[in-house]
C-alpha cells in the first residue's frame, strides 16, 4: 500500500484502513502509529495529513455521512426504503457508523462535517415529506431516525442474540421495514 501514498491516495488509504480497524477492534484501539503501519505508510503520514486522532475521526465521520447520503438518495423518497438503506449502511460500514454520531470523537464545528450531516439528513426528511396526512413531519423524522438508528445499533452490538424478540435468522432489512411500517401505520 505504500505505492498508493506515492500516487497521492494517502487520504483514502488511511481512511479505509481506519474504518476496517474500527470495525474489527473498536474506536478505542485505534492509534495513528498503528494505522500508519496497517496502511503501509510512514508513521508520521497520518498525523501529517489529519493532524491527530480527532482530525482522523472528523474525516472518517464526514466520509461516512457522505456515503450515507448517497445510499439514502439512491433509496428514493419512500420512508420504508430510506429506513432500510440506513440499516443496510450501518451494517455494511460499521467503522464509519461507529464514529459518525460520536461528538466526543469528531470536531462537531468542522464545516465539512456539518455539511455532510445536513446532506444525509435531507434524504430522511425527503422520505418523511412524502407521507400523506403527517401533521408534524419533524416529529416523524425524529422518530423514524431514532428507531432505525437504534435498531441498527442494537443489531450491530448483538443485542438480539438469544432474545425472544427476533428469530436468529431474521433479515435485518426485512425487520427494519416491518418496524417502519408499524411506525407509519400507527
Amino acid at each position: 500500500m505504500a505505492d498508493a501514498y506515492h500516487h497521492g491516495d494517502l487520504r483514502s488509504v488511511v481512511l479505509h484502513a481506519a474504518a476496517d480497524q474500527i470495525a474489527q477492534d473498536g474506536v478505542d484501539r485505534l492509534s495513528l502509529r498503528g494505522l500508519a503501519q496497517r496502511s503501509g505508510v510512514s508513521h508520521a503520514a497520518p498525523a501529517h495529513h489529519f493532524g491527530d486522532r480527532r482530525g482522523l475521526f472528523t474525516a472518517l465521520a464526514t466520509e461516512g455521512f457522505d456515503l450515507l447520503a448517497a445510499e439514502l438518495r439512491e433509496a428514493g423518497t419512500d420512508l420504508r426504503d430510506v429506513a432500510v438503506a440506513y440499516v443496510r449502511f450501518a451494517l455494511a460500514r460499521p467503522g464509519h457508523f461507529a464514529v459518525m454520531f460520536r461528538s466526543d470523537l469528531a470536531r462537531a464545528d468542522d464545516p465539512g462535517l456539518a455539511a455532510a450531516r445536513r446532506r444525509s439528513g435531507q434524504a430522511l426528511r425527503d422520505g418523511v415529506g412524502r407521507l400523506e396526512g403527517v401533521a408534524d413531519p419533524a416529529a416523524v423524522q425524529l422518530a423514524a431516525w431514532s428507531v432505525v438508528h437504534g435498531f441498527a445499533s442494537l443489531w450491530q452490538e448483538g443485542a438480539f442474540v438469544g432474545s425472544d424478540l427476533l428469530d436468529p435468522a431474521a433479515d435485518p432489512e426485512a425487520v427494519a421495514r416491518r418496524i417502519v411500517d408499524t411506525l407509519v401505520l400507527t
